[in-house]
């Protein structure tokens, strides 16, 4: 029955049970340190760019949505912006749907 049931085995001299308990809790700190500064910092700095971004869309911008459709706005809601694409042609797309504000011209260098 040795088979089901492992025998015991004295703990090797080391280091005392509290430190290993120390250094494990010092590098979860520092796991969480790397992983704020390399991927929650940023992302949140980017979140708050595009939100100043979409606050100060106005009309007469030329701006590219997520879908890349490239346009100018024709007028600002609260929730939504009106853009012409082509000549006569409107849609209609949600503020945080835009994905960046182009320079002036772009369009008629297109």
């Amino acid at each position: 029955m040795d088979f089901l049931i492992s025998n015991a085995m004295a703990q090797t001299a080391g280091a005392p049970a509290g430190a290993s308990g120390m250094a494990n809790i010092i590098m979860l700190v520092v796991f969480i340190a790397i992983f704020y500064f390399l991927l929650i910092r940023p992302q949140m700095k980017r979140q708050k760019e595009h939100r100043t971004m979409v606050e100060a869309l106005s009309k007469g911008d030329e701006v590219v949505t997520g879908g890349g459709v490239l346009g100018k706005i024709v007028e600002v809601g609260d929730a939504f912006i009106t853009v012409e694409i082509a000549a006569n042609t409107f849609i209609k797309v949600q503020k945080h749907a835009v994905g960046a504000v182009m320079p002036k011209g772009t369009i008629k260098n297109s």
